[in-house]
């Protein structure tokens, strides 16, 4: 989409895999089910990531896709990218102003909540240069101290594990696994907030669907199948559990 930009040369191979990761692709957009370890964008672009790999759908004039949003490297899941501007200007103030419905799917280990449900409306302060402590809690007030709310419902357990649904209110940095930290559980692999590999070899997080509406007044409902590694890791834990993903 950015216009009279020299394409580079994406290996084939490359191309190949961003074109696997496509689930579905329509004259305004393309979503992707980005795996867990690829990040959405790195700086400078450096490394392989998702909006590098975007040039794979360049047109010839240089012209290529553009990002929305953006989600953690270790979390898999869907990821939508605009194909015109339009589109991106669009797309770009629904996420800015937290209209897009996003429903993600966790598993979790620790003091699992007695109820079935709840709502965690925590503040959070994000801190850029203490990489041990990339996202802390705050309270209603604190100076820099940002809302955050995360809905949750609890759709499996087996003793110290659950299978949560998240669906975020705010998008703040983290917000979902530093939320469940609050309230006694963290995601398995995460390594930040939790047990890291102890626990799983990747966070256990998936953006599972993505309901947002479209320029022309209709609304897209996307889903994006758990990938395998989180299928294996969920009947490990809940031989019994089922749930469509």
């Amino acid at each position: 989409m950015t216009r009279n930009q020299p394409i580079p040369n994406i290996p084939k191979h490359d191309q190949a895999f961003v074109r696997s990761l496509v689930v579905h692709e329509d004259r305004d957009v393309i979503v992707f089910n980005k795996p867990s370890g690829l990040p959405v964008q790195t700086r400078g672009n450096r490394s392989k990531n998702l909006d590098y790999l975007l040039w794979t759908f360049a047109k010839s004039n240089g012209k290529r896709p553009k990002l929305v949003h953006r989600i953690d490297a270790e979390t898999s899941g869907i990821v939508i990218v605009a194909k015109n501007h339009p589109t991106a200007a669009f797309l770009s103030q629904i996420f800015a102003d937290h209209k897009a419905e996003k429903i993600y799917h966790a598993i979790v280990e620790g003091e699992i909540p007695q109820q079935s449900m709840g709502t965690i409306e925590v503040p959070l302060i994000v801190r850029p240069n203490d990489p041990s402590q990339n996202v802390v809690l705050g309270r209603k007030g604190m100076e820099d101290a940002k809302n955050a709310k995360t809905k949750w419902k609890i759709k499996g357990r087996n003793k110290h594990k659950a299978m949560i649904e998240l669906i975020p209110k705010t998008g703040r940095t983290h917000q979902l696994r530093i939320h469940l930290t609050s309230i006694g559980c963290s995601i398995l692999g995460d390594r930040m907030y939790g047990t890291g590999r102890l626990s799983a070899q990747r966070l256990m997080l998936h953006a599972t669907r993505l309901s947002i509406s479209t320029p022309k007044g209709g609304k897209m409902n996307l889903e994006a199948n758990w990938p395998e590694d989180f299928k294996k890791k969920v009947d490990s834990i809940f031989p019994e559990f089922r749930c469509s993903s």
